[in-house]
């Protein structure tokens, strides 16, 4: 079994470990695939390197790498099918989502490459006759790469095309739980003309595969997108080689409604926000901040419709929504209902798994919805990551406000009003990294994503995506040097 690429060659595990990967929706076995440790990443990191060091990669013109991502956003097109069964059968979500899915990672892939070609550095006005002064962007060097199991390959593509782009060499760790893709996009990759150890994967869990791309001296950046308390561990790893880190963490997102939003347009999005791939969505809507007035109406008829929410596996053509992504997450779900529960929180639907054979083996939970949470409780300030909506309510815009930034996270919100003046004040007074107003998580490459505060710092997508990727450098040329003679130069 050769499920790790390193310096060109597909290997197995140095120790010969393996994981089975089962599909979330009903335990069946998707396949085995090797499992990692530290010695296999450090073999990873020291071809990655080598290739950065040694290899063409990062003098390779930019216009040429470029070309390469175009590449691969062709064959991401020409493969989606693949890519996005392998997508769901590892997720549990879905087909339709991963299709989809792979419809933006082909388009990152594309903006990346297109952008790599538009990066010539820029000229400063010395003020000085005589010389030259450039700034130019360089590859930061080797990247470490950690990505997530709820939007497995999206979130690659989010870091592996700005790295490329950029000139560099990496290590991919995609979760343990949700490989294929990546093993799949390495293939691609290959085919798509990355020379030998510039693209990197192993496998395997974050104590073990992933904890030398934060600590190893030889790694020069780590991207990381899962949950704060990992995020943490890796920024103080990473801190004593003092590299670079960019993280994407958790979030408690607002979704604040206006008595005089358009009530189909803001209750059809406040599902979306919170339900969609059953709420494992770094961004998800889950906190709903509603205006007193608006509450008992827009909420009932929020729970009307959840209650017609049809949960499936990811080829069932009627499902709507599909399953946890794992037993243990499915308990940390139900754990965090119960806390809300025990605080006083009302369960005015969902609140356990879904009865009848078709769930049987499937980490499922019905869609909930948790009425009168109180500030500071479980419900408001922890992230469950399922599809679980608390709902708070407000009076007028400074509480809507206050009411909305009032969390460690800072990482998207949603605005509906039908007053385009309110909305421009609230989205910028509130303290995440992107704003919806009158929708709910769409975004684009060219955007930059990340949050505030404890959602993390850095940022991907967009130009400012590309520059995490580089170091800019200052170079400074006397083009008519002579001596100056500070010090004197006489023998007298």
């Amino acid at each position: 079994m050769a499920d790790f690429f390193i310096g060109g060659q597909w290997v197995a595990a140095a120790q010969g470990g393996t994981r089975e990967i089962r599909c979330p929706a009903n335990g069946s076995l998707v396949a085995e695939v090797s499992e990692g440790t530290r010695e296999d990443t450090e073999a990873a990191i020291a071809a990655a390197r080598d290739a950065f060091d040694n290899g063409p990669w990062p003098s390779t013109p930019i216009w040429e790498r470029g070309d390469v991502l175009l590449r691969v956003a062709d064959l991401l097109v020409r493969d989606k099918a693949i890519f996005a069964r392998a997508e769901s059968l590892d997720t549990g979500k879905r087909l339709v989502e991963s299709e989809y899915d792979l419809d933006d990672i082909a388009r990152c892939f594309r903006y990346f490459g297109k952008l790599a070609g538009q990066d010539s550095g820029r000229v400063v006005d010395t003020g000085i006759p005589g010389a030259i002064s450039r700034i130019v962007y360089e590859p930061v060097g080797v990247c470490g790469l950690i990505t997530p199991w709820n939007y497995p390959l999206l979130q690659t593509a989010w870091k592996v095309a700005p790295a490329l782009a950029a000139g560099n060499t990496f290590v991919l760790k995609p979760s343990e739980l949700t490989p294929h893709t990546s093993i799949l996009l390495m293939r691609v990759l290959m085919e798509a003309g990355v020379p030998d150890g510039v693209a990197n994967l192993v496998l395997g869990a974050g104590p073990e595969a992933g904890a030398p791309l934060s600590d190893h001296p030889d790694v020069d950046l780590v991207s990381f997108t899962g949950g704060l308390a990992t995020g943490r561990i890796i920024a103080a790893s990473a801190a004593a080689t003092v590299k670079k880190v960019a993280l994407e963490l958790g979030g408690k997102n607002p979704n604040v409604v206006f008595a005089d939003a358009d009530f189909e347009t803001a209750v059809d999005y406040a599902l979306t926000a919170v339900f969609l791939h059953s709420g494992q969505v770094c961004s998800a809507g889950a906190r709903l901040i509603v205006q007193k007035e608006l509450h008992d109406r827009f909420v009932d008829e929020l729970v009307r419709r959840a209650e017609r929410i049809r949960l499936g596996g990811p080829f069932d053509p009627d499902a709507e929504t599909g399953p946890l992504i794992s037993a243990a997450h499915l308990e940390k779900v139900e754990k965090y209902v119960a806390d809300s529960l025990a605080e006083g929180a009302v369960l005015r639907t969902g609140g356990r798994r879904p009865e009848g054979e078709a769930y049987a083996g499937g980490h499922y939970y019905l869609p909930t919805i948790l009425d009168n949470v109180t500030r500071g409780g479980v419900a408001v300030t922890e992230e469950s990551f399922g599809p679980v909506l608390t709902v708070e309510t407000f009076t007028d815009e400074d509480e809507a406000v206050a009411i909305a930034n009032d969390t460690v996270y800072g990482l998207a919100g949603g605005v509906f009003t039908s007053d385009g003046a309110k909305a421009q004040r609230v989205a910028h007074r509130l303290r995440h990294g992107t704003i919806w107003i009158n929708d709910y998580h769409p975004y684009l490459p060219q955007a930059e994503w990340g949050g505030m505060k404890q959602s993390g710092f850095g940022r991907e997508l967009g130009p400012t995506g590309l520059a995490e990727y580089q170091e800019a450098k200052h170079i400074y040329q006397n083009i008519d040097p002579g001596p100056q003679y500070w010090f004197s130069h006489s023998d007298s």
